[in-house]
């Protein structure tokens, strides 16, 4: 009994003293938290409070009803999704076309960040790499312009070039926006063109921090600039690469709604190689107005991702404990 009442008097020192050392922390940094405040309000009200409606995946939701008189239905939104014929389809399209995005995307990131790197002339440099982020900065919706300009199969840049150097004659115009088995190869330079010069300036920054002496003492020893970027700067770049790697798993079963859409749109033909769980899901909510079916394709999609997350970090922190999250 004595045991028992000192244990307890102990765990209440124990959890005083934290409360204690939090709060001066806090009264100590207050600027500092005050700092991270906004971050926390953004995820606290659009990441954590939103989950409240997961409830709406096991329920037949009726507007009228509202979020908890609406008719809990259980799993039968999830059967009709996974007894359907698209759902393999959308989630291989979405699980392809991200890896194709993260892992081409990773490898020109720092191809990029290696070549500005070494770039000696500063005022080139920076003009440089000004010109390789600015992509990042047009939105989709002017990209399909641009997209629909050069792929177009009657005024399209392409075939006019095509037909203009004796390729194709008229009426053998390259139907882009009715071949599927192009599209993956078109999205993925896409993504590239607009994502890998942005990408490459966390790159960039990791090899800033890399101590310049290293280099020195190498090229006095007669190591070659490539040597220099094999040997030095890759290894360096290790725990930044899977860092960031683990982050784009997290987003795997994310399609690129925006990128998708504005490119492809409502185009049956293209819907073998390019619809994934976002467009699907945002195109069963315009089509057929069902929010539970689509709320529980959402929830399919956010736990198998979280799922994936897990399983990698635990890799990566099994074979390098400092690549790993948490």
């Amino acid at each position: 009994m004595n045991v028992a009442l000192s244990n307890n008097k102990s765990d209440s020192v124990v959890i005083k003293k934290n409360k204690k050392s939090f709060l001066s922390d806090v009264k100590q940094n207050f600027y500092l938290y005050l700092l991270v405040l906004p971050g926390i309000l953004y995820f606290a009200i659009f990441k954590y409070l939103p989950m409240v409606g997961i409830i709406v995946a096991f329920q037949d939701f009726n507007t009228m009803k509202g979020l908890f008189k609406s008719e809990f239905v259980g799993l039968k939104n999830f059967v009709y999704f996974f007894t359907s014929k698209d759902w393999l389809v959308v989630t291989w399209n979405t699980v392809f076309l991200n890896i194709l995005f993260l892992f081409t995307g990773l490898f020109f990131s720092i191809l990029i960040a290696i070549v500005l790197s070494e770039i000696s002339s500063k005022y080139f440099k920076k003009v440089t790499q000004s010109l390789v982020i600015l992509p990042n900065f047009i939105s989709w919706t002017l990209v399909s312009m641009f997209v629909f300009a050069l792929l177009s199969t009657d005024i399209g840049f392409i075939n006019s070039v095509l037909k203009a150097f004796g390729f194709i004659q008229e009426g053998q115009e390259i139907s882009f926006y009715s071949n599927p088995d192009l599209w993956v190869g078109i999205l993925v330079v896409l993504k590239i063109w607009k994502g890998a010069g942005f990408g490459s300036v966390i790159y960039l920054a990791a090899i800033a921090g890399i101590d310049q002496e290293i280099y020195e003492a190498a090229k006095i020893d007669g190591a070659t600039r490539m040597q220099c970027i094999t040997k030095i700067t890759l290894p360096q770049l290790r725990t930044t690469v899977v860092l960031l790697t683990l982050f784009g798993i997290g987003d795997i079963f994310q399609g690129d709604l925006g990128m998708i859409y504005a490119i492809v749109g409502d185009n049956p033909n293209l819907y073998h190689t390019t619809d994934v769980i976002d467009t699907y899901v945002f195109r069963m909510l315009r089509q057929m107005n069902d929010i539970s079916m689509s709320s529980a394709i959402g929830l399919y999609q956010s736990l198998v991702g979280l799922v994936i997350v897990f399983v990698t970090n635990r890799l990566a922190k099994k074979y390098d404990s400092d690549s790993a999250i948490f």
